[in-house]
């Protein structure tokens, strides 16, 4: 699910958060956090019930806690004195407080296609979705070598097209920069910028586990 709220969108599918167009990275205990508290908004949870989900099964001090929405409150822009996205809860623990929207899955639902780059994948949704250094992009390269709306994807069933979109590095398919629109095959590996991903159907793409993308 891609979550919206300020300038900024937290992917919980991809493991993913990108403020103002940039990727932000979380440490992991930051990023559960900002998705509890997301998950669970507006209701504020309490110093113990974080704890209890965030490190179950071991003791933390407040300060170590309040260390941790510092640092996702850096992240996001936000601030403790003007708090307008996670705010303290005197006395008890913390809330999100911000307007938030979740973006509504494609009707179709999920295709049974992936991008795999190393150890991450991306599930590629059925229908049109752009490759990009663009936050909403539908599948988001953060780097300065990638274009913000670098290529398109579409995707029907287990078959997918994809053409450059007149970037300024080009697309590649197996060294050969794209002139055209291009269906892919299983295995064929898309490299844009410093990126490299394969292209996989079905079980093809194996029991990677989704993570943030920091190639």
């Amino acid at each position: 699910m891609r979550i919206r709220f300020g300038e900024c969108v937290l992917d919980t599918d991809a493991r993913q958060l990108h403020c103002s167009g940039r990727e932000v990275h979380l440490s992991p205990k930051a990023y559960e956090l900002l998705k509890l508290l997301v998950e669970v908004r507006p209701r504020a949870l309490s110093k113990t019930e974080l704890v209890a989900q965030i490190w179950p099964g071991v003791f933390v001090s407040d300060a170590s806690l309040a260390r941790v929405v510092n640092e996702v409150r850096q992240g996001i822009g936000d601030s403790a004195r003007d708090p307008q996205l996670l705010r303290t809860v005197h006395a008890f623990g913390y809330a999100f407080s911000g307007d938030a929207s979740a973006d509504p899955e494609p009707a179709a639902g999920r295709s049974s296609c992936w991008l795999v780059a190393d150890e991450r994948r991306f599930p590629l949704a059925e229908g049109e979705q752009t490759i990009g250094r663009d936050a909403a992009a539908g599948v988001c390269l953060e780097s300065p070598r990638v274009s913000r709306h670098h290529a398109r994807l579409v995707v029907r069933g287990a078959r997918a097209t994809i053409e450059d979109l007149g970037s300024k590095n080009g697309t590649f398919i197996g060294g050969e920069r794209l002139d055209g629109p291009r269906e892919l095959k299983p295995g064929d590996t898309i490299r844009i910028g410093p990126f490299s991903l394969v292209f996989a159907v079905g079980g093809a793409a194996g029991s990677t586990e989704t993570e943030v993308l920091g190639l």
